[in-house]
């Protein structure tokens, strides 16, 4: 199995549908390593490989143990604490989920956060994987200071429960991408 393959298949397995490989999820989102490598039919350096090169650092391990950082679609703690977020962040998304965002602000959609980069550039990279990208910058702080919570998984991706109408300032199709 080549590595972007396995990246996919860790990332289902590990966010989406544990029980598909016998896996369940301790606190913290971590499982055993032994179970996953025997049900996938790859080695512990392969995973460590795929782990150490995941662009986007979607995986950790610790001993025998990984986890993914976020973006789980099923049950878990994963033992994040409240922290002060940067005065904006930024959102990334396409001109076809402007309406709903500007009726209900972003919400989760079947995950357990909404996720949030800490510059534009990384925003403008996610919202293109759906076409031409629409940079929505947060008003973090003034969110934060509103009651709202945030969260930074071990990855640097901000999270938050959701993020309403009022924190949001839409920037027009976002031209910075390379």
């Amino acid at each position: 199995m080549n590595d972007r393959t396995l990246s996919k298949r860790l990332s289902y397995l590990l966010r989406h549908a544990p029980h598909e490989a016998g896996l369940t999820l301790a606190p913290g989102g971590w499982v055993p390593l032994a179970p996953l490598l025997a049900c996938l039919g790859v080695t512990r350096a392969d995973v460590q490989r795929v782990v150490a090169t995941n662009d986007k650092a979607r995986f950790s391990l610790r001993g025998d143990q990984i986890r993914a950082n976020q973006g789980h679609s099923v049950p878990v703690d994963l033992e994040l604490q409240p922290l002060p977020p940067p005065g904006v962040l930024y959102h990334g998304t396409h001109p076809g989920a402007l309406a709903a965002i500007r009726q209900q602000g972003l919400t989760p959609r079947g995950r357990h956060h909404v996720h949030l980069s800490a510059d534009p550039e990384t925003a403008a990279r996610v919202g293109a994987r759906r076409g031409q990208p629409v940079v929505l910058t947060v008003r973090a702080g003034a969110m934060h200071g509103a009651g709202h919570f945030f969260y930074r998984s071990e990855n640097g991706v901000w999270l938050a429960d959701a993020v309403p109408p009022e924190f949001l300032v839409q920037s027009s199709a976002y031209t910075g991408l390379p």
